[in-house]
């Protein structure tokens, strides 16, 4: 019985690790954010397995089954869309249930956009932070950005189409015309990679409508 937590390409397939490949082809089910998005990988790599979706609405009701599952001596996979599993994604609940049921965790190394940018921010690259997503709303927001204020630390977090905009200004705001880095589908066809000041980012990205996810480090 084995819980395996499985990081995806965040946009080059060719990411994808040998042993990767293998376990998947070991596994008995695949748990996955879309199944979709998950069925697409598995067709590129031939493999056919069960499965079935695990995402924050319905992370609560499926863990009982899968640990159930597991202790009945099934091994199990955890995948992101795109990335590493449990990184502002739905999963840390279900790794600790099942050690306390002494059911086996496996983490595999695998592709990180956060890592992938780290590097080519050109920021220190230790020590540094990861914040994930901003809060949702705007006060909680102000009072998240003026806390990074005075962090002695390289701080990492992502942003999203709607919201790349809204997070630069209020960045601005708060902590100055600093320098950033941004990175935009990274490892996709598509990457864009922008280095400069936080104004220069505003007018960057204000006069077009850019697609994709991002990852803001500063």
């Amino acid at each position: 019985m084995t819980l395996f937590l499985i990081p995806t390409p965040i946009g080059n397939l060719k990411d994808i690790t040998e042993r990767t490949k293998e376990v998947l082809r070991e596994v008995d089910e695949i748990l996955c954010e879309d199944t979709r998005r998950t069925l697409k990988l598995l067709n590129y790599l031939q493999i056919k397995k069960p499965i079935a979706s695990f995402f924050e609405h319905n992370e609560e009701r499926k863990i009982p089954k899968t640990i159930q599952k597991l202790k009945e001596g099934k091994k199990i996979a955890l995948l992101s869309d795109a990335g590493t599993p449990l990184i502002c994604d739905p999963g840390y609940k279900l790794v600790r249930e099942a050690l306390k049921e002494n059911i086996k965790v496996e983490a595999l190394p695998g592709p990180s956009s956060i890592l992938v940018g780290l590097l080519q921010s050109s920021f220190p690259p230790y020590p540094f932070i990861f914040l994930g997503y901003p809060p949702e709303k705007k006060k909680k927001r102000e009072n998240f950005f003026k806390n990074l204020k005075n962090f002695p630390y390289t701080r990492i977090i992502f942003s999203s189409p709607h919201k790349i905009n809204i997070h630069l200004k209020e960045i601005q705001e708060i902590l100055g015309d600093i320098d950033i880095y941004i990175g935009r589908e990274l490892t996709k066809v598509y990457e864009e990679n922008f280095y400069g000041k936080i104004s220069e980012a505003i007018k960057h990205f204000g006069n077009k409508n850019a697609k994709g996810e991002f990852i803001l480090i500063f």
